[in-house]
This record gives C-alpha cells, structure tokens and sequence, in this order.
C-alpha cells in the first residue's frame, strides 16, 4: 500500500514537529521563571 510507504516520513515529521514545539514550549516557560524571580514580591501581581 501506498499510504504505508509514507508512514514513516509522516510519523517522524509528526514526532520532530511535536518534539520542536516541547523544546520551544520548555524553553520560554524557563525564561519566563527567570524573568519572574527578577520582579520584587510587592510587584507580584500573580502572588
């Protein structure tokens, strides 16, 4: 069949493409604690 053929590349562009996204995702809400703990407590609006 033709569709199992293309499985593989279809899967691992769904998996790179997720991965990336994770990475990305992980990344921005580490730099957003870092920004977070620069901010004095009585600016906390969230605490």
């Amino acid at each position: 069949m033709l569709a199992m053929q293309n499985a593989p590349y279809i899967i691992g562009s769904y998996a790179v493409t997720l991965c990336g996204i994770a990475v990305y995702t992980w990344r921005i809400l580490a730099q957003a604690r870092k920004a977070a703990r620069q901010v004095r407590p009585e600016d906390r609006p969230w605490s």
